[in-house]
């Protein structure tokens, strides 16, 4: 990696980093709709949960948890990505909680070796998000067979860091910019997740081939057809490459479709497939078009446990 502001932070430094709107204090779990519950989840790394209007306790609703990268926070990588307005028209309880603050004022999540617990604090973000999952479930009728995180950068390895510790309960992820263990033996999923992984070619913050950080004393981390590959193998995935679908449209600065697909999906276990979205020339914060977000959603929601 270069210097390790991984994420949004310079990207949306315009943004005002205020916390998100909070309904009236005496909200509660079955009248707040629309807005945030007012009260948090999380114990002392607190986060507030966004509940649609059509939630109903009748139904249960998916789960989407977003991770910032390194430097960034829950909030800007909801201005980044946009993702309440996703969660309000899909009807799925939200969440973007905050990693801990390093010795640099930096939030991080302590992922894999590569990236970023760089004090070597050791915290358990694997239990922290584990745990808050499971006390949304307490308070809200979440379909445990729809439990996805969405990660970019530090967020994205820390995405995949859930996928390898707490498969039994993460249905699917998409990850931005990042990269799973080099070391197989650290990850050890339970059950088959679905994976989607986006990627520009043209990053220059991690690798899309893979690489180092200095910061993590040599952290090495595979590249993003090296990450899918090592996915489709946990799943029991065919090492069969389908490249003939047609290429999307998601980086709005690049003419045309130019992120091509790639789909690891032959003889997977459930639920299973693989997909590498690599946006050719794309940089470590895309420009997304309108296009992404319904289009990563509607896979993710595509994927539910079996």
């Amino acid at each position: 990696m270069k210097h390790l502001t991984l994420c949004c932070a310079l990207f949306l430094a315009c943004c005002s980093s205020s916390s998100p709107p909070a309904s009236s204090p005496d909200a509660s779990p079955s009248t707040t709709r629309g807005d945030y519950d007012p009260t948090p989840f999380g114990g002392a790394r607190p986060v507030q949960l966004y509940v649609p209007n059509g939630y109903s306790d009748a139904k249960p609703a998916p789960l989407l948890i977003l991770l910032h990268g390194y430097s960034g926070s829950g909030f800007i990588e909801d201005l980044y990505l946009n993702l309440r307005a996703s969660a309000e028209k899909y009807g799925l309880l939200y969440a973007h909680p905050d990693g801990k603050v390093d010795s640099r004022g930096y939030k991080y999540w302590n992922a894999t070796n590569a990236c970023c617990d760089f004090d070597k604090s050791n915290v358990d973000d694997s239990k922290y998000l584990s745990d808050l999952v499971i006390e949304i479930e307490t308070r809200y009728k979440v379909d445990p067979k729809r439990v996805y995180f969405v990660g970019h950068s530090n967020g994205a390895f820390m995405s995949y860091r859930m996928a390898c510790d707490h498969a039994d309960i993460v249905a699917g992820v998409m990850t931005l910019a990042g990269a799973t263990w080099l070391d197989t033996n650290k990850c050890k999923p339970s059950a088959p997740v679905a994976i989607l992984h986006v990627h520009g070619t043209a990053d220059s913050t991690i690798l899309y081939g893979g690489g180092s950080s200095v910061l993590s004393a040599g952290g090495v981390y595979p590249g993003a057809v090296v990450t899918t590959n090592t996915w489709a193998t946990y799943n029991g995935c065919a090492p069969t490459v389908d490249t003939s679908a047609a290429p999307l449209d998601l980086e709005a600065s690049i003419p045309g479709a130019e992120t091509t697909v790639s789909k690891l999906a032959s003889g997977c276990k459930a639920n299973g497939q693989v997909e590498l979205w690599a946006i050719q020339g794309g940089s470590h914060i895309p420009g997304f078009t309108t296009a992404f977000d319904p289009t990563m959603i509607e896979w993710l929601l595509a994927h539910p446990k079996p």
